[in-house]
């Protein structure tokens, strides 16, 4: 079967689901009639090496190093391994749900040193159902095999960054090269043996490698050089994240002897170019490439010469995930964190609202490069078309979306069409903490099926925030996450240290303010990382302005992103990453929110300056009642009963309306006047979520004072209060049943 274009990820990047950019290619290649294949490489080692055969042939392997107390452990219970290993993949696989009570029997698994760490989590299992702590036990006993690989078979070995380390930071190729000279370690060899069949059956013109991370580069060279010496007809080309951001200064000519091409940013255009070029329907000297690098006279060049725009996002295509082994990936849950078992645990199709960041100013991220900088939205009709297309494809509800941060505009739209066409899916994002996201507007995207949200509070100073240009506040942020949390759904924080001028005492103050959002109950999930300087971030492009100094301007000839520099303040922020990252630990599990700040460091810090109910104090400090009047006005509800009745009180008479209306959980009646009953059905019908029309508050206010007088009285009354709560917004008003919402301290997950 001959194929114009084979596009892989090699090992390693997720289990559980596959990263998405072979799917967005092969989408947009079937809008060009372009004949296309895919495969995700790393999966499929997996699945060959922890099987009973792999295993079998693991242990098998002859080697001499000394071997620790753990691996003689495990090779003396290689039979209980080789007994369970496909029936545990099976499992995690969803193929054999009933495995977990044998997984939890606490006989069934063989246990090595992963499994000394139960003791403490033993207690996070009271809250994690069957099948969830069978996952994280299966995950255990994986990541025991894991182990013994690293020591007695290949060092570099890792489920998602394999032999990273020769990829990050590789200013110079020469040890990735030395790597690449020495004889294919064992992982290697099973790799090679399924892209040997992989190429044999596809035949390909073009061969395509993604590189989304550093943990990918190692075997994406190990896949390219084997191609390259037993099919040199094949050209082969890399693209991705990786070279994206890395590989924009590259020099070195010997990554030629790999790759015929490296291509960066977006992927559709150069690529389909690259396939008119090696098909020979362009004459030679009328070849023109987008964004390319390729070596010409023994000298790495980049050709940007194609007049050509890139395609609209409109244009590119559904993301086609055929030919993945969708049914064969496993899910795993490595830590008890409500967003990282997300992350690993489920499949996700991976869709994008919008291509790049409509915010676009944060000082410590790559705004300059196209992925970025490129803002483009899809319209919303469009995502849900790809929604339904995907669904129908895959058999799998449940959507990644995976932009840098979802605009809340479109996040609204996109939730309304899912209404209208009443599916049922499940999605989550990355989003900013911006005041757009209002109480209605949180509710709605729960309603469309929204679980989850990510996003940057990066660190939680209004000095440093400024300073980051992240357009938010301390407060602002916990108001967001206190709708979204009051709305159902999980808000999961990304969290820095060591920004920039970045004090000891804005360190400890950030601490007490995330400690706060914890003990609020308005935050679920939460990572601390370590601020990384990159080349193509404002901070990277201008380091004096932040108070940092660069240790060398030399680039090297190969990847030049992360940058070394000295902070002028002199801090050691390494020194703070285990206080935070324990104390984040035992804050997700909302415990020892009473323990000084000191207790987490074995060294002096000072005392925090935020007032102990400054979160508090936000959360208090609201505005009810004050509804613009281009608010959008929605009902998401069923139709009411209406009945009418006469009331008497003291002689007098007058007419009444009671609605009555049902919700998935129970029935409610309200009391009106007849005339404002009467309004209030007929109004309810017409700013319903099945009308392609959407009301203004300006537009309901009106055809309410057509007949009757004081819009704003009702507006607020109990009656109207009791669908739709004390809540009113700026950009979407939704009725819907009131609730009262308490602050409550986060259950374990």
């Amino acid at each position: 079967m001959k194929t114009e274009i084979f596009a892989i990820t090699p090992p390693f990047t997720q289990l559980n689901t596959p990263y998405p950019a072979t799917a967005y290619i092969k989408g947009f290649l079937n809008t060009k009639n372009i004949s296309s294949t895919q495969a995700d490489l790393g999966i499929e080692v997996i699945l060959e090496l922890f099987s009973k055969k792999g295993l079998t042939d693991l242990f098998e392997v002859n080697n001499q190093k000394p071997k620790s107390d753990n691996t003689k452990r495990i090779l003396a219970l290689k039979d209980e391994y080789l007994k369970t290993i496909d029936a545990v993949i099976a499992f995690l696989q969803g193929k054999n749900p009933t495995l977990a009570l044998q997984i939890c029997g606490d006989d069934f698994l063989p246990q090595a040193s992963r499994f000394a760490q139960l003791e403490e989590l033993d207690w996070a299992f009271g809250a994690m159902g069957t099948q969830d702590k069978a996952k994280h036990l299966a995950t255990l006993y994986l990541e025991d095999i894991s182990d013994y690989i690293v020591e007695c078979i290949d060092e570099n070995f890792g489920f998602s960054r394999y032999a990273e380390r020769l990829g990050r930071s590789a200013n110079s190729f020469d040890e990735l090269y030395t790597a690449l000279q020495q004889q294919p370690t064992y992982i290697d060899k099973i790799l090679i043996s399924i892209l040997q069949d992989k190429i044999a059956t596809v035949q390909p013109k073009l061969f395509l490698i993604s590189v989304p991370f550093p943990g990918n580069l190692y075997s994406a060279f190990r896949c390219a050089q084997w191609v390259k010496a037993n099919h040199p007809e094949i050209k082969i080309s890399m693209g991705g994240g990786f070279p994206n951001t890395e590989l924009r200064s590259l020099s070195d000519k010997r990554v030629f002897e790999f790759f015929d091409f490296i291509t960066l940013d977006d992927g559709e255009l150069p690529i389909e170019l690259l396939i008119q070029n090696i098909s020979g329907t362009v004459p030679k000297e009328m070849q023109m490439y987008k964004r390319t690098f390729l070596l010409e006279n023994e000298k790495v060049v980049y050709k940007n010469d194609s007049f050509r725009k890139d395609y609209k996002q409109a244009d590119v295509g559904t993301p086609d995930y055929s030919g993945l082994l969708l049914d064969q990936y496993i899910s795993v849950i490595e830590i008890v964190n409500p967003m990282h078992r997300m992350w690993s645990d489920g499949r996700w199709n991976k869709l994008t609202m919008a291509h790049g960041c409509y915010w676009g100013k944060c000082t410590f991220c790559d705004i300059s490069l196209d992925y970025i900088k490129v803002y483009e939205p899809v319209q919303a009709k469009q995502i849900v078309d790809r929604i339904e297309d995907l669904y129908t494809k895959t058999g799998q509800n449940g959507f990644h979306f995976v932009d840098e941060a979802a605009p809340p505009a479109l996040m609204r739209e996109v939730a309304l069409e899912i209404l209208r066409r009443k599916l049922a899916v499940t999605w989550w994002t990355n989003i900013r903490f911006e005041k757009s996201f209002t109480a209605d507007l949180c509710l709605l995207l729960k309603a469309s099926g929204c679980i989850a949200v990510s996003g940057g509070l990066e660190v939680a100073s209004d000095r440093l925030l400024k300073l980051i240009d992240k357009g938010v506040t301390v407060e602002q942020v916990a108001k967001v996450t206190r709708n979204f949390t009051a709305a159902g759904i999980m808000v999961h924080a990304y969290l820095m240290y060591g920004y920039p001028t970045q004090t000891i005492q804005e360190t400890v103050d950030s601490l007490e303010m995330v400690r706060q959002l914890f003990e609020a109950g308005i935050l679920q999930s939460g990572f601390w990382h370590q601020f990384a300087m990159t080349a193509h971030s404002p901070v990277g492009m201008y380091p004096e302005k932040f108070g940092v100094v660069k240790e060398t301007e030399a680039l090297g000839t190969f990847a030049n992103n992360d940058i070394n520099y000295i902070d002028k303040t002199g801090i050691d922020h390494n020194k703070f990453s285990y206080g935070l990252k324990k104390s984040l630990f035992n804050f997700m599990h909302g415990i020892c929110f009473d323990y000084e700040l000191q207790d987490w460091f074995d060294f002096k810090i000072p005392r925090t300056k935020i007032a102990a109910d400054f979160i508090e104090k936000a959360l208090n400090d609201d505005h009810n009642f004050n509804t613009k009047p281009t608010a959008k006005v929605v009902w998401i509800g069923g139709k009411p009963s209406t009945e009418f009745f006469t009331k008497s009180k003291k002689g007098n008479t007058w007419e009444m309306a009671s609605l009555t209306f049902h919700d998935k959980k129970e029935s409610f009646t309200i009391q009106t006047n007849k005339i404002e009953g009467e309004w209030l059905a007929s109004i309810l019908e017409k700013i319903h979520i099945s009308n392609e029309k959407v009301f203004s508050f300006a537009e309901v206010k009106t055809d309410f004072e057509a007949e009757m007088e004081n819009f704003e009285l009702f507006w607020y009354s109990k009656p109207v209060n009791t669908l739709r709560g004390i809540w009113v917004v700026g950009t979407l008003t939704i009725f819907r049943r009131y609730c009262h919402v308490e602050l409550v301290e986060t259950p374990l997950h």
